[in-house]
C-alpha cells in the first residue's frame, strides 16, 4: 500500500508477512541502488526529497530505494536483526543483485547483509561505519536525553557529534526547530534504536564479505572515532576493498564531503 508522505514523494509500505517497513523510490535506471541510512531522530524519510535531489545524477542508471528502518519495534532491537529484516524485506520486493550504501548504523547493517546474504548484494559503500562498538558514551548520552523528553538537547548533541564545526554552527537553528517537532512516540523509537548499537560486534564474520566496497571515513570523526574505518578495510582482508579517508568533514562526511557523490558514482560504475 502506499500513501503520501511530507516530502510529496509517494510513501510505501513493504510487508514481509510478520512486520512492515516504509520506503520510497525514486529514478528508473535497471540496477538496483539501497540507501540504509543511519540512526536518526526522526524518519530520514521526512528528508526524502533532498536525498532525491542529492541523488538526481544516479537516477537514469539506477533504481533508488531509500528504507527506513521496521514500523513494529521490538524493546530489544539489535543491528543483526535489523539486517535480517533488511534481508526479508528485499526478498518481498524481489530485490536482487544490489549496490547497498550504508551510512553509519546502517553501514553496520550493510556489513551483516553482505555476509549473511551475499546473494542479495553486488557491491557494497559503507560512510563512517564501524565494524565494532567498544566506546558507548556518546550514545548513552543522547539516550538519555531522549529519556528525558529533551529533544532541543539531543538534537543539539547529535548534531555536534556528527557534523564538522563549521556545519553544525550553521545548522544550529535548523536544528533547534526540528526538535520542537520531535514526538513522544519518536524518542522511544530513537531510544530502541540507538541502543541496538550497544557491544556490536561483526570483526567474527566480515572477512566472509567478498564483494567490491568503498569504505568512506573522516578522521574526525567524533561518533566512531578516526580509525573505525580503516579497521573496516583491515578485517575484511580484501583486495576488492577501497578505503577513502577524508579530513574535515566529521562523521557525515558522506553528507558534507562536496566530491563524496562523485566517489560513490564512479565506484558504482
Amino acid at each position: 500500500m502506499s500513501s503520501e508522505n511530507p516530502t510529496s514523494i509517494c510513501l510505501q509500505t513493504a510487508d514481509t508477512g510478520s512486520f512492515t517497513m516504509n520506503y520510497v523510490r525514486f529514478g528508473s535506471g535497471k540496477r538496483n541502488l539501497i540507501i540504509l541510512p543511519g540512526l536518526s531522530v526522526q524518519s530520514i524519510l521526512l528528508s526524502a526529497n533532498a536525498v532525491e535531489s542529492a541523488f538526481k545524477a544516479f537516477e537514469k542508471d539506477f533504481t533508488i530505494y531509500l528504507f527506513d528502518r521496521r514500523n513494529e519495534l521490538p524493546p530489544v532491537y539489535t543491528i543483526y536483526e535489523m539486517a535480517e529484516d533488511m534481508a526479508s524485506v528485499l526478498k518481498t520486493l524481489g530485490l536482487e543483485h544490489n549496490s547497498i550504501f550504508g551510512t553509519s548504523q546502517g553501514g553496520m547493517m550493510t556489513l551483516c547483509l553482505a555476509a549473511k546474504h551475499p546473494n542479495l548484494v553486488e557491491k557494497i559503500c559503507l560512510g563512517s561505519a564501524s565494524a565494532k562498538v567498544t566506546d558507548f558514551q556518546i550514545f548513552e548520552q543522547w539516550i538519555s536525553f531522549a529519556k528525558a523528553g529533551n529533544a532541543k538537547n539531543l538534537y543539539l548533541s547529535f548534531g555536534k557529534a556528527v557534523y564538522s564545526k563549521e556545519v553544525f554552527e550553521k545548522s544550529k537553528a535548523m536544528l533547534e526547530a526540528a526538535s520542537k517537532t520531535v514526538t513522544k512516540a519518536e524518542l522511544e523509537r530513537f531510544i530502541i534504536l540507538a541502543s541496538a548499537i550497544r557491544g556490536f560486534d561483526a570483526t567474527d564474520f566480515v572477512s566472509q564479505i567478498k564483494c567490491t566496497a568503498l569504505i568512506i571515513g573522516s578522521s574526525d570523526d567524533k561518533v566512531f572515532g578516526p580509525v573505525a574505518s580503516p579497521a573496516i578495510a583491515w578485517y575484511m582482508n580484501n583486495p576488492n576493498v577501497k578505503l577513502v579517508m577524508y579530513n574535515g568533514y566529521g562523521h557525515a562526511v558522506y553528507d558534507t564531503a562536496p566530491d563524496f557523490l562523485a566517489q560513490l558514482k564512479n565506484f558504482l560504475n
